[in-house]
């Protein structure tokens, strides 16, 4: 009797719903990753003053690369895979050091990491991540994730301490796609709480449009369909492994948060999937497909959160919905007049989601830190979090070697080698013990 009753509630990974319900759940689903995918992109671009990234390459290796983990994990996961925070400064630094060889580069050497991390799991287990990545080295990589971007969505909004004269109009979008996206994160019921970027970004730009700051040009002279600007090695731009590798220590923080989002659809679906289909699975359709957006000039891929949350919503956990999804998604990339339009959002729009957007990012690493109860009496966690926070926000660099093959490891790159050594190698506070005299 329970089976049944749970099989009413959560449609099971394997099974295909009616074509009807099939067609719009996966819509919930684009819906859902739509607004943090296009960001990536357009926020690399915006750190790196140029144009490093595309959004229709951005979509259309989010959709290639779901498709290759369900693959990978043998259509038994129904995870999305988008666009990831994590890289957005890294992808940023790397361009401006090595230009988009190592930009791209390094986003394929993030995937090849997944991928050996993926066999080394599947010879030895996974007990030794627990070690090298602690809530204590996490939370804080994650912290200065957010904080570090911090400064661009000042500037974006256009009242940062160096603008020269308020754009009131800019201001006030900024103001109205900050609230409504706040509200809806407190607010907002069902399907809308899920996608609270999204609606922020939709009312923010009918403002901005009311407001005349958005050029249609764009839009008017794009194609109906176009192919994407796919960037591949040797034929667009030469790889930089040198630039590349200092953006490999962030696939740590993205690990982690692979990690985190499968344990939390297995509590959705009651299955383990960290079990089966397996970690290393898992862990390996991640990294091709990381490889492959890499490969075709796109950002590096992660799983969605918001999308484990259409899961839980509509208790449909079917991965034939997430591959229509995944295929609609990479349909959207090759709608020139779409992704055109997309790209006319303006600065301060931008500007007010990314004041919730980089703050979440931040408060996530403290909450990692929270719901691990994490011990500050002790110096020792005391001495690698803020050793990490000043190393990653305080402009730190380190660089190894000279020339064309030197290797500078700075910002979070930075913070997170140095977390966990500090980890690995610092002792542990040695325990005092106090006597109390009896009077």
């Amino acid at each position: 009797m329970e089976e049944t009753k749970k099989r009413k509630l959560i449609l099971d990974v394997n099974e295909k719903p009616d074509v009807i319900k099939w067609i719009i759940l996966a819509f919930q689903h684009v819906f859902a990753m739509f607004g943090a995918t296009i960001l990536v992109p357009i926020l690399v671009n915006s750190q790196a003053g140029e144009t490093v990234l595309t959004i229709p390459v951005a979509l259309v290796t989010a959709g290639i690369g779901t498709l290759i983990y369900i693959l990978c994990t043998k259509g038994k996961s129904p995870v999305f895979l988008g666009s990831s925070f994590a890289f957005i400064a890294p992808i940023a630094i790397a361009y401006e050091k090595g230009g988009l060889g190592g930009a791209l580069t390094g986003v394929m050497i993030v995937g090849l990491i997944y991928v050996a991390v993926s066999f080394i799991i599947r010879l030895i287990g996974k007990n030794w991540l627990d070690k090298v990545l602690p809530p204590i080295v996490i939370g804080p990589m994650i912290m200065i994730i957010g904080l570090g971007l911090a400064s661009s969505a000042v500037g974006q909004i256009g009242i940062a301490s160096t603008t020269e004269g308020i754009e009131w109009k800019g201001v006030v979008v900024a103001l109205i796609t900050f609230l409504t996206t706040a509200i809806v994160m407190v607010r907002g019921k069902g399907f809308l709480r899920i996608i609270p970027f999204l609606i922020g970004i939709i009312v923010g730009y009918i403002s901005a449009v009311c407001f005349g700051l958005v050029d249609f040009t764009a839009v008017a002279e794009a194609g109906w369909f176009s192919m994407p600007e796919f960037k591949l090695p040797f034929l667009s731009y030469q790889p930089n492994w040198m630039v590349a590798l200092t953006i490999a220590p962030i696939a740590l923080v993205t690990m982690a948060e692979h990690i985190g989002d499968h344990t939390a659809l297995s509590a959705i679906i009651g299955k383990d999937l960290l079990h089966k289909p397996g970690l290393e699975n898992t862990m390996l359709g991640d990294g091709i497909a990381t490889f492959v957006a890499g490969l075709l000039g796109g950002p590096a891929n992660t799983t969605y959160g918001e999308n484990t949350s259409v899961v839980g919503m509509t208790k449909i956990a079917s991965v034939w919905v997430i591959g229509l999804a995944a295929i609609i998604a990479i349909v959207l990339g090759f709608l020139g007049k779409f992704t055109a339009l997309v790209s006319t959002i303006p600065n301060p729009v931008l500007g007010g989601v990314s004041l919730l957007l980089y703050g979440f990012i931040a408060v996530n690493g403290l909450k990692v830190l929270i719901e691990n109860r994490m011990d500050f009496n002790k110096n020792k966690n005391i001495i690698i979090a803020s050793s990490m926070l000043v190393l990653g926000l305080g402009g730190a660099a380190i660089t190894l070697g000279t020339g064309d093959y030197s290797l500078t490891f700075s910002g979070m790159s930075l913070a997170a080698v140095v977390g966990i050594l500090l980890n690995l190698f610092l002792p542990e506070d040695k325990e005092v013990e106090v006597e109390v005299k009896k009077k």
